[in-house]
């Protein structure tokens, strides 16, 4: 075994270490024993003459060594990949691992049909399909991609955007048979509002879309009965009455079609949202990523309310 790809073969240790979160886990992963594994990272870590994992009773963690060497050690593996993807006989075989964190609801709702059909149709790809609403440590998570609705700070990830999101201000009928319909948004003072967390607080700007008027803003500052961080939760307390909610269009269609809930301010518009997909730029990548990134540029703008 040359020199090479004994360092390569250590950096694939590495690598599932971080990813199973624990040497016994990575060693499953492997096919190798626990003391294997725990030389090939001590190896590893002599060559680079540095701590790269804290290791506790219960869990390991990166250094900040650790943690750029990662980084590193994904972006060197995926190269090594391009000559296998550039000479496969097969052209039409993708094969591989792929990771992906999308939204939790989006990712549910409107996206896991698209992501089966993909699975079905490479069926040689390992996709691993996370559900996460909050940011993550993309290198330390070994995404291959992140789908995420709203702004990614992250600079150093490429962030394609997908998609806008339409959202609007619903309501249950019960709560307005009880206090009234309403045709402008200070109206919006008689009710209390569900608030999902980060989007919603006490402001709420809003535009006309309609009328004389398009494109004035107003930002309305209702009473806040809920916030939460989960959109399920807020649709539940919606369709129970506790308030109105600012909520996407996609993911309360069918309840507006049923008439469960009601866009009680049809020419205002609450500021819309971006779904992005986020990668690492300037990596090699894989087929398999691109014909991922293929399906989610169509399958995004199929999403109602989103344009």
């Amino acid at each position: 075994m040359s020199k090479s790809l004994d360092r390569l073969t250590l950096l694939q240790t590495f690598v599932q270490i971080a990813d199973a979160g624990s040497i016994s886990g990575a060693a499953r992963a492997l096919g190798l024993s626990q003391p294997s594994v725990s030389r090939q990272l001590a190896a590893l870590e002599s060559r680079f003459k540095s701590q790269l994992m804290r290791r506790t009773t219960h869990d390991l963690s990166l250094t900040v060594a650790g943690a750029e060497l990662l980084a590193d050690a994904r972006q060197l593996l995926d190269e090594w990949e391009a000559p296998e993807d550039k000479h496969l006989e097969a052209k039409d075989v993708m094969r591989g691992r792929l990771k992906v964190v999308a939204p939790i609801a989006l990712g549910q709702l409107h996206l896991l049909d698209r992501v089966l059909e993909f699975q079905q149709q490479y069926p040689a790809i390992s996709l691993s399909w996370q559900l996460e609403d909050g940011d993550i440590r993309f290198a330390e998570l070994g995404c291959d991609c992140w789908i995420k609705i709203g702004s990614i700070l992250d600079n150093s990830l490429a962030v394609e955007p997908l998609g806008q999101v339409e959202r609007m201000v619903v309501a249950a009928p019960a709560l307005l048979d009880a206090y009234g319909k309403i045709s402008l948004p200070t109206d919006l003072k008689k009710f209390s509002c569900v608030a999902l967390s980060p989007f919603e607080g006490d402001r709420i700007p809003l535009e006309n879309i309609k009328g004389k008027t398009k494109g004035k803003t107003v930002v309305v500052s209702p009473p806040v009965r809920m916030v939460t961080n989960n959109i399920f939760t807020i649709r539940q307390a919606t369709l129970a009455g506790l308030g109105f909610s600012v909520m996407p269009r996609w993911f309360v269609e069918q309840e507006l079609e049923q008439q469960q809930l009601v866009d009680i301010l049809p020419k205002w518009r609450a500021p819309s949202l971006t779904i992005n997909v986020a990668s690492l730029p300037g990596r090699h990548r894989p087929r398999r990523l691109q014909s991922f990134l293929a399906v989610l540029r169509e399958a995004v703008p199929q999403i109602p309310g989103v344009v």
